[in-house]
């Protein structure tokens, strides 16, 4: 019998992570300048397009098929199409139906994708960006989700983290923000910098738009964590409690950074503040405490604050911080559930401070290494083919024009229809300004 209780819970969290990717078009539109608004929007629409074709039509069995490669990947041909899913009610968690599950995990595919982009932007053809989607989902995404998420059942073999090596990734820690920001940086590395990185401050071109993508993902990750106990129960309320506290914990962090490094806290800080302590939480939101939630946050939104500024020091060019924030935060999220799981919370796992055992810790450790190593070495190589044969990155007078009129024929910003007088700059000219003092405090820290 189905328990539409659950049923509904897992439908209306699909539906607040789906909200995310438009929340994260609004964030990275913001942080771009005036001349890639477009483009940068576009790349994530883009993602949630495709990938919603591609998993409907292998990309859920990969992940979720029966094994057929010693936990690597599911069997893409089991559900093609979803074949033979539509009257199963025995769902992954007695009584919801395999659709609901379907469409909750096909949200998760998409948003990783889409956080790629924001390490390619203002120099990605659109179109190769979309072959990449496609292609990087099916070889990286949808094997890497059955690892992580494909738990042995009844006749079905699962993924080799969930089982064998057993490490805890709640909702994504791994399978998301680890995949996406190694991805992030090997794709930075083979599209090169953007004209004046290093010599020029690049700063967002729209605050407000970053502040109301930034709300929009925190509205939408109580879907992603909560959502992912599956269930309407006390695992997904303390899932909640922990994701609050989290976040509020790291906006605090990341101000506390600039206030003394810089002088002033920032509207663009405590934007990323946001996103840095959810990825931090992601993994960990069921093995910890709220106050342990608190110490995870607080330390996420100290550390993506610094790491940020990392891509100055060693010259890559990872335009809206995908490393900084989703790589480094996924990495402390997923390292601390070894180091600071509570027993008495739902996942009931001993650490290192709870328990005085290692044994989690080097699990957790050894599962985000490899999906780290796994997710840069294969997207490298599909940037690099994608590079020298269609080609990825924009000519350097293309990019001086600005991607939107150059790619997509259209501006963000017509201010020829303003009347009274008032003519559209060029698109050359449509570079991004801000109010002083909220750009990117890394911008001021530039080697």
């Amino acid at each position: 019998m189905v328990n539409t209780g659950d049923t509904a819970w897992i439908l209306t969290s699909a539906a607040l992570v789906l909200l995310m990717t438009p929340g994260l078009a609004l964030f990275y539109g913001g942080m771009v300048r005036a001349k890639s608004v477009l483009n940068m929007m576009m790349m994530s629409f883009g993602a949630l397009a495709l990938i919603s074709v591609l998993w409907v039509l292998y990309g859920y069995s990969m992940a979720f098929g029966d094994d057929v490669g010693g936990g690597l990947l599911g069997d893409p041909l089991e559900f093609f199409g979803l074949a033979g899913l539509m009257e199963d009610t025995t769902g992954e968690a007695g009584g919801m139906p395999v659709m609901a599950f379907v469409g909750f995990q096909a949200v998760f595919a998409i948003l990783t994708v889409a956080l790629i982009s924001g390490a390619i932007a203002d120099r990605a053809k659109f179109g190769s960006w979309m072959v990449f989607a496609g292609v990087w989902a099916t070889i990286v995404y949808f094997p890497v989700a059955h690892w992580v998420f494909a738990f042995d059942g009844d006749d079905v073999v699962g993924g080799w983290i969930a089982n064998q090596l057993e490490a805890i990734d709640f909702a994504g820690g791994t399978a998301v923000h680890i995949n996406a920001g190694a991805a992030g940086l090997a794709l930075a590395l083979v599209l090169g910098t953007r004209r004046g990185f290093g010599r020029e401050a690049m700063r967002p071109h729209n605050l407000p738009l970053v502040m109301i993508g930034a709300g929009l993902l925190w509205f939408g990750w109580f879907g992603f964590n909560a959502g992912s106990a599956l269930a309407a129960d006390n695992t997904a309320a303390v899932v909640w409690v922990n994701t609050l506290v989290a976040t509020g914990a790291a906006i605090l962090g990341w101000l506390l950074v600039e206030r003394i490094r810089d002088g002033h806290s920032t509207s663009l800080g405590a934007a990323s503040g946001v996103v840095a302590g959810l990825v931090a939480i992601t993994p960990a939101c069921s093995s910890l405490s709220p106050v342990g939630s608190i110490v995870v946050g607080a330390v996420a939104g100290v550390l993506c604050a610094l790491a940020v500024g990392l891509k100055y020091r060693f010259g890559y060019d990872d335009s809206l911080d995908v490393v900084g924030v989703h790589l480094v935060g996924g990495l402390w999220g997923t390292v601390a559930v070894g180091l600071l799981a509570d027993p008495d919370a739902p996942a009931g796992a001993e650490s290192l401070v709870f328990g005085g055992s290692a044994d989690l810790l080097w699990r957790q450790v050894v599962g985000a290494a490899a999906v780290l190593a796994f997710s840069f070495a294969v997207t490298w190589v599909i940037g690099t083919v994608i590079q020298k044969t269609i080609g990825f990155r924009i000519g350097e007078d293309e990019e001086i024009t600005g991607i939107d009129t150059v790619v997509h024929a259209e501006s963000g910003y017509d201010l020829a229809s303003l009347g009274s007088g008032a003519t559209a700059p060029s698109t050359g000219q449509a570079r991004a300004t801000s109010t002083e003092g909220t750009a990117r405090s890394t911008e001021r820290t530039m080697a």
